[in-house]
């Protein structure tokens, strides 16, 4: 599965208090200016409009009016950056600065007590040409009776290795075997579809969620089978494995516990939004994670052509019973069900049906949007965002590319 050049996956976006944004101050606290010192601002054209130098390491001060600091804020952290302390230029007409929006120069940040330590995303830890050999502990067909295809749940263990990963990274795995010209064969990335402590919790295994390749050639007629694919579909218990990886930014989940998270998911195209979910919602989880204890909203719609064909729907729906107010699971099940028009229903028939709220939805920048699964869900589920777009006199394109700017528009699609 091809994943996108890595990116950096997240930003840490903050809400302000919109009653600090002007409006209702006073002139003289209106007139009143602040000192801003700002970590971490990237270099761009956007920061080569401020007149204040920008380092490469430490603080940049940036001088602000009182009724010009949330805005000031939420440019800041546009541009990447962290604001670590404010004070008034002057204190000495008898005012301290509003207890909404400062606190004096304690070199913290306003909006987190304590910055938290960068992520440490392992990439690459296996290469193809030194790749971790795992073995195979368990393979599991996904698919009910009268569902279409073959997929699989394997479980790799990664004893032995220094194998780690994070949930939305992909691993590589090169089947067993050569290619026609007699070279090995190359390594296909799958979504990993556990969490980095893995099924068993031990931090010692890595799962997959894979779908048998099938299809007719055109020219022969023949039944073609994919090569790793089949290879995985079909791999025994206790059989040895070349893994690779892991690989990908672009998937990772924000560290915020208060973020909306809205899936889309076609098909295999599940898996990463397993690892989150069971992340989130799993009693073990949450006991492992002390420091991750999602209180937010997270929506999954997910298409299929069968009820059959619904992966994991026994967890997906237990969470859902579980978690209703916190987890919302919105099937499109093609062959099934009918969209309004009366035709099949497509996973961008269910965000048509649903544009107004998610419109709503993606204004926050707290909300981080991840589709996963077969190419052709994006212009379909664009075309649905576009519409409710134009309807608030906005362009759906250029509201994306300012997401995916912010880092909470995640697609990963094959």
């Amino acid at each position: 599965m091809p994943v996108k050049a890595d990116s950096r996956s997240h930003n840490s976006q903050h809400m302000y208090n919109p009653s600090v944004s002007g409006g209702n101050v006073s002139s003289v606290a209106g007139s009143r200016l602040f000192v801003y010192e700002v970590k971490g601002l990237r270099q761009n054209a956007e920061t080569d409009k401020i007149n204040t130098p920008i380092r490469k390491s430490g603080s940049v001060f940036i001088t602000v009016p009182y009724n010009r600091m949330n805005q000031e804020m939420q440019r800041i952290t546009r541009l990447g950056g962290e604001i670590v302390g404010i004070r008034s230029v002057s204190e000495s007409n008898g005012q301290s600065p509003p207890a909404a929006t400062a606190k004096q120069d304690t070199g913290k940040s306003m909006t987190q007590a304590t910055p938290k330590a960068k992520k440490d995303i392992p990439v690459n830890l296996y290469k193809p040409k030194a790749p971790f050999v795992g073995k195979v502990i368990s393979n599991e067909p996904l698919v009910a009776e009268g569902g279409s295809g073959i997929v699989q749940h394997i479980k790799i263990d990664l004893s032995g290795g220094d194998y780690r990963y994070l949930e939305g990274q992909s691993a590589g795995i090169i089947p067993e075997g050569t290619d026609d010209k007699g070279k090995p064969h190359k390594l296909r990335l799958y979504s990993i579809a556990s969490t980095q402590h893995g099924d068993d919790m031990n931090d010692k295994t890595v799962s997959l969620c894979v779908r048998e390749l099938e299809y007719k050639d055109p020219e022969t007629g023949e039944t073609v089978y994919g090569t790793c694919s089949s290879y995985l579909c079909h791999i025994e218990p206790g059989a040895d494995v070349k893994v690779t990886g892991p690989v990908g930014k672009e998937m990772l989940l924000p560290d915020d516990e208060d973020a909306t998270i809205i899936m889309l998911a076609t098909g295999t195209g599940i898996a990463p939004f397993r690892a989150y979910l069971w992340r989130m919602f799993k009693d073990v989880e949450r006991e492992a994670n002390p420091d991750y204890q999602f209180k937010g909203k997270a929506w999954l719609i997910f298409g299929v052509p069968y009820s059959a064909n619904i992966l994991y729907k026994e967890e997906l729906e237990e969470i859902q019973a579980k978690y209703p107010d916190n987890f919302e699971l919105t099937y499109a099940i093609s062959r099934e069900q009918q969209n309004a028009e009366g035709g099949k229903m497509y996973i961008q028939n269910r965000v048509a049906e649903n544009a107004a709220r998610i419109w709503e939805l993606v204004q926050d920048p707290k909300t981080h949007t991840y589709m996963c699964g077969l190419k052709g869900m994006e212009d379909g589920i664009d075309a649905a965002l576009s519409a409710e777009a134009e309807k608030n006199g906005a362009n759906w394109e250029d509201f994306r590319k300012q997401m995916k700017k912010e880092h909470r528009w995640h697609v990963e699609t094959y």
